[in-house]
């Protein structure tokens, strides 16, 4: 891990069109200001597990619909 010191107003750039900039400290909490082109997406951390989250859990039921699916579509063929 890469550790910086910044004061406010500064700024780190990561790659070549990301740019992070300290705007403000409060107490324990720091703001950050963030340029960054339309396609990249910032989420703090815990909104982006949650996404993570909700994704595997769809993708669980997805493939449990699929194998119910798939269960009656040979049930019925068999009956026919």
């Amino acid at each position: 891990m890469l550790v910086l010191r910044r004061k406010i107003g500064e700024s780190v750039v990561i790659g070549n069109n990301i740019q992070v900039q300290i705007l403000g400290i409060e107490g324990d909490q720091i703001k950050l200001g963030f340029v960054a082109p339309k396609d990249v997406q910032v989420l703090r951390q815990e909104l982006y597990q949650e996404i993570v989250a909700e994704n595997m859990a769809a993708k669980e039921q997805t493939g449990q619909l699929q194998q119910e699916q798939i269960l009656n579509l040979l049930k019925n063929y068999r009956s026919t």
